[in-house]
């Protein structure tokens, strides 16, 4: 265990508890840093941490000084702190969680959760660091979320919703949309993706209510060589999948409500930084053992739908599927998105978290798809691996961001192909 995991492991057991006081005494404790960042907030069920890429990208190749907070990390906690698209050294991160860990009392009644720990520490590394402006990620649902604690964003960013950790935010969309819709301010600027018209309504009448002038996005329209085209805006493309003309778009308007309000962003700076995006672990290329392998999170239902696009638009016409699932999602849904008759179907534990069962899973999987050309259950991820990149159909490994970043963790014979 490094010093990283040493700080922040007995924070772990406090778990998932949403609520802003304890976030706002913490952040009052450490001089209120997140006052003196401007801010974009991104929230959403899916698209989030891509159009945060592309709004880093865009701002630094601008010239700005730019921070980025998301989650979760694939490999190192280090990756929810960024600098210029660079994670947070990790002897800078353990000095500024050591700087919050010396702010929390020793016996508060209410301890701060990991979650809200590793957020303060942004905070006050983009606030030590005096970035010109940081984009933050909501980490669950938005109104009671660690990251909703600044009055006046420069503009509230909704990429998408669907159903997704419904026992923290509701069994239906429209309860989902309302726990998003509360990173909304009155008469801060919002920028939000296409809805479902529950969620739509929702929102329509938040902003509404808050005077909050609103721009609703239309995917991006695709062009030749990989360009594409979004409010007038002529970019190239980096990430790979249909849905990226959609959350492109998204990150799009974003920069155009920074441009009204003066900030320096041209359109070379635009090209070169959506150009430039790199988003890991989603529908990602990689070579594996000589073999193409692709990789994606797809961990809800939502991201499997556009999982099974993206491959649809490819020539395979069966897949083998490495997957590994958390004990919490929509099994069901994953699956029905995903499985196709012909396809071989190789399962697996996520290590280290809340794993669903394998042979469960397998269970699940020919009930709702018995078409299978075949079902297996592994104990590793490698060793699934080992059976199925041999076979001719394209392998894909996805189920898990927690799975995809064990995976990725710096082994031998893995490395990235090029685009």
């Amino acid at each position: 265990m490094n010093k990283i995991d040493e700080i922040l492991q007995p924070w772990q057991r406090f778990g998932v508890h949403l609520g802003l006081e304890r976030m706002q005494r913490l952040l009052a404790d450490l001089g209120d840093p997140h006052r003196a960042i401007p801010v974009i907030h991104v929230a959403g069920s899916n698209g989030k941490g891509s159009v945060c890429a592309y709004l880093t990208s865009v701002l630094t190749a601008a010239g700005y000084r730019v921070g980025c907070y998301t989650s979760p990390h694939l490999i190192s906690w280090q990756e929810r702190i960024t600098l210029d698209r660079v994670p947070i050294p990790e002897e800078e991160l353990v000095q500024v969680l050591q700087q919050v860990q010396a702010a929390i009392p020793p016996e508060v009644a209410d301890s701060p959760t990991q979650f809200e720990v590793i957020t303060a520490a942004a905070w006050l590394y983009f606030a030590q660091q005096k970035v010109d402006i940081a984009i933050i990620e909501v980490g669950l649902g938005g109104r009671l979320d660690a990251t909703n604690v600044m009055d006046s964003p420069l503009v509230s960013v909704i990429t998408s919703i669907s159903l997704e950790h419904t026992q923290q935010l509701g069994d239906t969309l429209g309860k989902i949309a309302f726990e998003k819709a509360g990173i909304i301010k009155p008469k801060c600027p919002v920028v939000i993706g296409q809805l479902p018209p529950e969620a739509k309504a929702v929102f329509l009448e938040k902003v509404t209510d808050l005077e909050s002038p609103t721009t609703w996005v239309e995917p991006a329209k695709p062009l030749e060589n990989a360009w594409v085209v979004a409010g007038g805006i002529k970019y190239p493309l980096a990430l790979l999948g249909d849905f990226q003309l959609m959350n492109s778009a998204v990150a799009i308007a974003a920069l155009q409500v920074l441009q009204a309000q003066g900030w320096q962003i041209s359109l070379e700076a635009i090209q070169a930084g959506m150009e430039q995006t790199q988003w890991r672990g989603r529908v990602q290329w990689l070579e594996y053992q000589g073999k193409k392998l692709l990789i994606d999170g797809a961990h809800n239902p939502a991201a499997a739908i556009v999982l099974r696009q993206y491959v649809d638009s490819l020539t395979t016409k069966s897949v083998n599927w490495v997957m590994g699932i958390l004990s919490t999602k929509d099994h069901r849904g994953i699956f029905r998105a995903l499985l196709r008759p012909g396809d071989r179907l190789h399962l697996v534990p996520v290590p280290d978290h809340s794993s669903a069962d394998p042979q469960e899973l397998a269970t699940l999987a020919q009930a709702i798809c018995p078409e299978l050309a075949s079902c297996l259950v592994y104990n590793d991820v490698h060793q699934a691996l080992e059976q199925s990149l041999p076979q001719p159909e394209l392998t894909i490994l996805c189920g898990s961001l927690y799975l995809v970043g064990y995976f990725l963790s710096p082994k031998p014979n893995s490395t990235h192909l090029a685009r």
